[in-house]
């Protein structure tokens, strides 16, 4: 049997704009925008050709000048150090925007861990926060990242849950606590955005309380 080989997309040079780090160990890096996307997509980043890209979420509004990518330093990878050093005027490697992670005006509940709530993000700077829900996860009160134009957008719809600290305006506990009290889910699209045990975990929870397996999207991040 004949395999085709996977065709990996073109990077493309980009000029850093900005680089700020927004808590501790998290940035958000930018370059021109000279493409189209959909709220939601993915690029691939490199910083040279030797090494293998990573795919990250966009986080920007599809009709802004940048285009923002929202990113955690791992101290022990290759990559993100180094995008965490960069400065204005060096040079990134960008592939062009692909991906189904997107949705419409339809109801929905987007379900966040950490910096996953990127393209909901995206999705919300793009004009789409009407009939959403969104509910992010993190273990400590500095990783609500963009909370307060997420809830100036979403008002009561932007759902907080805080596993290791406390605050009045917080829902105490993981996503799945949140998830598994609530008396009964909506028959409605569930997008989730995380790490790959977060997402199986939260899949796996809303198909045992009756969500379809159809109307749950997945976005995973490594």
């Amino acid at each position: 049997m004949v395999h085709s080989r996977k065709i990996e997309p073109p990077l493309f040079e980009q000029l850093i704009i900005s680089n700020e780090e927004i808590s501790p160990g998290v940035h958000v890096i930018s370059f021109q925008r000279d493409f189209e996307f959909l709220p939601g997509q993915v690029v691939k980043i490199g910083v040279d050709s030797e090494h293998p890209p990573r795919i990250y979420s966009i986080c920007s509004g599809n009709q802004e000048n940048e285009v923002f990518i929202l990113f955690n330093i791992k101290e022990d990878g290759f990559l993100t150090p180094k995008m965490g050093a960069m400065i204005p005027g060096d040079k990134l490697l960008v592939s062009k925007p692909y991906g189904s992670f997107v949705g419409g005006d339809e109801p929905a509940w987007w379900i966040a861990t950490g910096t996953g709530i990127a393209p909901f993000y995206s999705m919300v700077r793009s004009g789409s926060p009407e009939n959403k829900k969104l509910i992010h996860g993190v273990a400590y009160l500095n990783q609500f990242y963009f909370e307060d134009e997420l809830e100036w957008a979403l008002g009561e719809n932007y759902v907080r849950c805080c596993s290791r600290e406390s605050s009045c305006s917080v829902i105490p506990g993981r996503v799945t606590k949140y998830l598994t009290e609530i008396d009964r889910l909506p028959d409605i699209k569930y997008y989730i955005c995380g790490k790959p045990l977060m997402v199986v975990e939260v899949r796996d929870l809303l198909i045992e309380r009756g969500v379809s397996f159809e109307n749950i999207l997945a976005e995973i991040y490594f």
